[in-house]
């Protein structure tokens, strides 16, 4: 036998070695996976636009001229028109849940075309907000802190084209937000503004009658109704689940079974809990409570302390 055939199952072995260790070789190390591209930050867009018309849909479409790869994330754009501490309130609960680089879009601003400014605000969490000075943004930073803010000036960071009076969310804050994803650096936008205006919300008044606070809200589309009263307040006047609570609303006396959830109580009946952002609130099990009993926003609000001899007042 030639001697070629005698090494031949050597051979064989030795070049399947040889493919085995050159795959290894070129196999991607776990240092070269953590080298990929890191995905671009989100926009997170709230208006009071509405949704019968066009505005939104103009807005993401100078979005994506500037930012093609952007994902745009919506809160809602159903806010009441120019409630800028609706939209304050909305912003302040969802900003928790969306990660440090986050560009959160937010036109409500009824004073439109005036001397307000327009400004990029950064928190000490990392998150961008780009909107009218006008107090939107005043929750999330006594919250979470101010890194710096800056006002929009600069007409690289805007809609090349001549500018509207009453549309900056097309022609200022869309082109900002779009800049702000690609990575621009947000001082380069304008000059640094020392002071944001700042919303002076009621807060809930607490002494030996009990809480006076407010319905600052529905919770849409249920129509329960939101308070500003904290669960922590509520529970110092001394209340414990299944405890009947009689409140005024609108100086109207109510009483209430004080639970933990709708179905609680009897489809059809009324019911005051702890919401999910920790607020008392009152609903309707399967029902609207603002239509049910013509009750919108805002309303006072009047919850007395426990009263081991206190008898209901009212039933609805």
């Amino acid at each position: 036998m030639p001697s070629w055939l005698q090494r031949w199952p050597f051979l064989a072995m030795l070049f399947v070695f040889l493919g085995v260790s050159a795959g290894c070789a070129n196999a991607p190390s776990a240092k070269d996976a953590s080298t990929a591209p890191v995905r671009k930050p989100g926009i997170v867009f709230m208006t009071d636009f509405g949704t019968a018309n066009d505005a939104v849909a103009i807005c993401r479409a100078v979005i994506i001229g500037i930012a093609p790869d952007v994902r745009i994330m919506d809160i809602t754009h159903q806010v009441t028109p120019f409630q800028i501490e609706e939209a304050s309130r909305f912003l302040y609960g969802v900003t928790p849940y969306y990660p440090s680089g986050t560009v959160f879009l937010v036109v409500v601003d009824p004073g439109v075309g005036t001397s307000r400014k327009a400004v990029i605000v950064k928190s000490r969490k990392g998150q961008f907000f780009v909107v009218p000075d006008n107090g939107l943004v005043s929750a999330v930073i006594e919250r979470d802190g101010l890194e710096g803010a800056r006002e929009i000036t600069n007409q690289h960071w805007m809609i090349q084209a001549a500018l509207s009076s009453t549309f900056h969310g097309r022609d200022i804050f869309s082109p900002a937000a779009a800049h702000l994803a690609e990575g621009w650096d947000y001082t380069i936008a304008g000059p640094e503004v020392p002071q944001l205006v700042r919303l002076t919300p009621k807060t809930p008044k607490i002494d030996e009658k009990g809480i006076t606070g407010e319905i600052i809200g529905l919770d849409d589309p249920f129509g329960s109704l939101i308070t500003d009263v904290a669960k922590e307040d509520f529970e110092s006047l001394g209340y414990v689940l299944d405890d009947k609570v009689t409140v005024q609303i609108s100086k109207k006396p109510v009483t209430l079974p004080y639970v933990k959830t709708f179905m609680n109580v009897p489809v059809g009946a009324s019911l005051l809990y702890i919401d999910s952002r920790g607020r008392v609130a009152i609903a309707v099990n399967q029902g609207n409570y603002s239509k049910k009993f013509s009750i919108e926003p805002p309303a006072t609000l009047l919850i007395p302390r426990k009263s081991p001899a206190g008898k209901p007042a009212h039933k609805k």
